[in-house]
């Protein structure tokens, strides 16, 4: 079985092809193609990347629609110096990664119009990205037809199933029963991070307290005992939770109150600087991006000095409030774009637990780690540094739910 991987972002789009003969493989197989759109190349120009085991190749092309660029990109697969395979037919499913899913949907599940109306109405509670996603499962079926099988491996599912005391926020428990609650968000990662965990430990994932670390532009933590989520950083919404690259993260409520009262702020307003405006870019003044963070630091910038000291405040304080939900840790794992390639930032945070008897080898820490462990063998607690690989996850949940 041929499985296009479609992972949808504002302002990216990565996508793959894997290919699945009898059941999927205990480890990531290398996809038989890759490919990457950067929607924000430049204003009205869109970024290729195409990447197969024969060749390499990046292209520039304008756009004012999104739905050609797609086609393009797709169109490599089969066509061009390098074509994967002989036609489009020869694509037997597609998975698609959906950020919101609710209260619905617990499990991935195979696209039909009622789940697509339901990832539209949820575009609500995450309008940066839902919109997004349904714009490539729509792409899918103009391009490859409405008979290919399409299925949503949903960000919010690993979570779908924390206890109540996890889920519940102290509001007026009507507005509980309306929907508002803690969803959490980066599931695919979290769930793959700690099953890859408990493989490279040669332990049953059940035997694991594990909270690991997704660490990109955006940022969350998950707790997880015997192989679910038991709480996570993200809630109602991504913007919960740590400081990321451009979200403030948590925040005391009653700023929002203040500037709706005192300065008229609109509720479009608030969202933009809380998604946008905030976060490292909006401490610093200079980036999203942890290596301009940095470079910036180096260079003497105060700012970016107190954006990364604020960063790694909160980072501290979560994994604690983990590791206190788990009553205990075996295993911390640092993943996603920060996470795997941050030397100092996993050093920073893993000195906080030295009274735990965590330690960590600087000397494989520095070494540019992947899906390893980086802690001492005296460590009461295992470091790991894992490469997530949230398409594979996508790819093997999409072979899963086609199987029945």
């Amino acid at each position: 079985m041929k499985i296009l991987v479609l992972n949808a972002g504002s302002s990216s789009q990565k996508s793959c092809l894997y290919e699945i003969t009898d059941q999927p493989p205990h480890q990531p197989p290398q996809p038989l193609w890759e490919a990457q759109i950067d929607w924000t190349y430049q204003p009205g120009v869109a970024e290729i990347k195409v990447e197969t085991h024969q060749s390499q190749q990046i292209k520039t092309l304008p756009f004012q629609e999104r739905l050609p660029v797609i086609e393009t990109l797709l169109s490599t697969l089969w066509s061009g110096d390098s074509p994967v395979i002989s036609s489009a037919a020869e694509v037997d499913a597609v998975g698609h990664r959906v950020v919101h899913g609710g209260q619905h949907y617990h499990d991935s599940v195979r696209i039909t119009p009622e789940v697509t109306a339901e990832i539209d109405r949820l575009s609500v509670l995450a309008p940066v990205h839902n919109p997004v996603n349904l714009e490539g499962i729509r792409a899918i079926e103009t391009i490859l037809g409405e008979q290919v099988p399409q299925v949503a491996v949903f960000d919010t599912a690993f979570h779908a199933q924390m206890p109540d005391q996890a889920a519940i926020y102290p509001i007026p428990y009507e507005l509980s029963q309306q929907g508002i609650r803690r969803y959490g968000f980066h599931g695919t990662s979290h769930r793959y991070c700690a099953e890859r965990t408990a493989e490279i430990l040669e332990q049953p994932l059940s035997s694991l307290r594990i909270v690991t670390c997704h660490l990109g532009n955006g940022g969350s933590l998950a707790a997880i005992r015997n192989g679910r989520s038991v709480a996570t950083t993200m809630g109602f919404t991504p913007l919960d939770g740590l400081m990321m690259g451009t979200r403030a993260g948590s925040i005391d409520p009653s700023i929002l109150i203040y500037l709706i009262r005192e300065a008229g702020y609109s509720a479009d307003k608030l969202d933009q600087i809380l998604n946008q405006a905030s976060g490292l870019l909006g401490v610093s003044g200079v980036s999203n991006d942890m290596r301009q963070i940095d470079k910036a630091i180096a260079e003497g910038n105060p700012r970016a000095r107190l954006a990364k000291a604020i960063y790694m405040h909160d980072l501290k304080a979560f994994i604690g409030a983990m590791v206190a939900v788990l009553g205990g840790l075996e295993a911390l794992v640092f993943t996603a774009g920060v996470g795997e390639n941050a030397p100092q930032v996993r050093a920073e945070a893993c000195e906080a637990f030295g009274y735990m008897g965590l330690k960590l080898d600087l000397d494989q820490n520095n070494a540019r780690p992947r899906d390893q462990v980086i802690s001492t063998e005296d460590s009461t607690v295992k470091v790991l540094v894992v490469h997530t690989q949230e398409d594979w996850a996508i790819a093997r949940d999409c072979w899963q739910v086609l199987q029945g």
